[in-house]
């Protein structure tokens, strides 16, 4: 048990998880007049109000306090828990069509996107454990759908925010300095320890471009932290991706905010979204900061999505929730909505698929 008291390293790890997981995603209140809103004191905050959580939130949950979840799905209505899990399609990744979007899950939030000749990346996780060492914390259920050699030219790499499970040192080593990194505020200095100055850093709203697509930093409500002690240092962000074949959002991780809707007023309607559908478990911690399947259906209606494709679950226990229920969740959240299954759909890991 990661908790257990006699043993400094293992008290040391849990609450850099706490850092990682927790749902207080407020700094400092004070803010220069001049800067943007979210700007705050010499780090980032939320919009939004929202419910805040500290280290002793994190331990009641740890050891099982806190309101229980009524379960969204009974238990006898799920599945046993399988990795979904297929081999990959290199010939299909090493020949993308330059006329569409296609996608390949390689697990929890990372993406190989090809569209237009380009070959992306988002929040690219390959190592075996989401933790800041080697030998303890969540470990992999299944391995990444494409092994980092395997890989075809990596143009771009897009990073939501720096908890372990979506900014890894070891993943982004591998990958080397070739891609563009695009990241929000106060990352460069991360990279340039791990030895990468191809960094573009982005404040919400902002933009660039890399051969012929256009990279938009959007808002999403969370946090970061990597130690106990750069709690909001760094920005968070959501992606949104202009392409030829179409708009591609990329949520990141998030809880529910209005401002979901200002981003599909700004920039939608979108051809394709990747939205949390796991870790969302207990609703009473994970709430501000992470969305359960009703929301992420939410998401995909407020950004004007044709078609989403869901993430963030089958590849790390991180919360309460059974691992076999996202998808089946997700799908009684369509039905309630009034929207197809097609639109709003799971990958297993490895699956490639054309979007067009």
């Amino acid at each position: 048990m990661l908790m257990h008291r006699p043993c400094p390293t293992a008290q040391v790890l849990a609450f850099t998880l706490f850092c990682s997981m927790s749902c207080s995603g407020h700094g400092p209140s004070t803010a220069m007049a001049e800067s943007p809103a979210h700007h705050d004191n010499g780090g980032y905050r939320n919009l939004a109000p929202h419910d805040e959580h500290g280290f002793f939130d994190f331990l009641s949950w740890r050891f099982g306090g806190g309101p229980k979840d009524v379960p969204p799905v009974p238990a006898d209505q799920l599945p046993e828990f399988v990795p979904p899990v297929v081999s990959p399609d290199l010939n299909s990744i090493h020949h993308a069509p330059g006329d569409a979007i296609q996608v390949t899950w390689i697990g929890h939030a990372a993406f190989l996107i090809q569209t237009d000749g380009l070959n992306i990346l988002t929040d690219p996780m390959f190592s075996e454990r989401a933790s800041p060492v080697s030998f303890a914390g969540p470990k992999r259920l299944a391995p990444p759908g494409i092994s980092i050699k395997d890989l075809p030219r990596i143009d771009a790499v897009i990073i939501s925010h720096n908890h372990y499970d979506h900014l890894d040192a070891y993943s982004v080593k591998a990958l080397g300095n070739a891609p563009r990194y695009f990241v929000p505020l106060g990352f460069t200095p991360w990279f340039k320890s791990q030895g990468i100055d191809n960094v573009q850093e982005l404040d919400w709203w902002g933009s660039a471009e890399l051969g012929g697509l256009r990279f938009h930093a959007v808002p999403a409500q969370h946090f970061s932290s990597r130690t106990p002690f750069d709690r909001n240092e760094m920005l968070w962000a959501g992606w949104v991706l202009e392409t030829p074949a179409g708009k591609v959002y990329f949520s990141g991780c998030t809880g529910y905010a209005p401002l979901f809707q200002e981003i599909g007023n700004r920039l939608g309607p979108m051809r394709l979204s990747f939205i949390p559908v796991g870790g969302y478990s207990p609703r009473w911690f994970m709430r501000a900061m992470h969305v359960d399947p009703p929301e992420a259906v939410r998401i995909h209606q407020d950004v004007r999505s044709e078609q989403s494709v869901g993430m963030h679950w089958a590849t790390f226990k991180l919360t309460d929730e059974p691992l076999s229920e996202p998808p089946v969740y997700l799908r009684k959240a369509l039905q309630e909505a009034g929207i197809s299954g097609e639109r709003f759909i799971v990958m297993k890991i490895g699956e490639t698929r054309v979007f067009r």
